[in-house]
């Protein structure tokens, strides 16, 4: 895999534009999951941050979770307002974020995204995130994710 794949590129510029600091990593194969992530990365299946988009009666609503996690989305839908939360299709995943499943990073959308973030995350030192691609992670915080994103924290299980 490239960095020069042109979502990678994309998003290496919305990461420096934003003021991330965190190491951007290419990885030899996809990672579709958390759990392949975090072999890959020899982390915690937890410490990965799953970009998760739901579509809320056609809005796209981000949920960023551990990968330790599944989201309730009855009560995660009821703490961000949303009537409810629906899997979002492919289609619609790469409408809003420009990007394929299993590489949707927290930024760098096309337009704003309602975003929200885990806040099991925090026990973390360093968290995983996708960096545009299903190949690419970056390296961050919970605090820096929180800025870098403008994310409200939300407890998802």
């Amino acid at each position: 895999m490239s960095a020069d794949h042109p979502s990678i590129s994309r998003f290496r510029a919305e990461h420096a534009r934003r003021g991330g600091t965190g190491e951007i990593v290419i990885l030899p194969d996809a990672v579709h999951t958390a759990a392949l992530a975090a072999a890959a990365l020899g982390c915690e299946v937890g410490a990965i941050a799953n970009s998760l988009l739901f579509d809320a009666s056609g809005s796209p609503v981000l949920i960023l979770t551990s990968g330790a996690h599944r989201v309730d989305t009855r009560r995660t839908a009821e703490a961000v307002g949303a009537e409810r939360l629906d899997r979002a299709t492919p289609e619609f995943v790469r409408e809003h974020t420009g990007q394929v499943i299993g590489g949707v990073s927290p930024i760098g959308h096309p337009a704003p995204v309602p975003t929200y973030l885990d806040s099991w995350l925090q026990r973390y030192d360093v968290v995983w995130a996708a960096a545009g691609h299903p190949a690419a992670v970056f390296s961050t915080t919970y605090d820096e994710l929180l800025r870098l994103t403008g994310a409200d924290p939300i407890d998802v299980e």
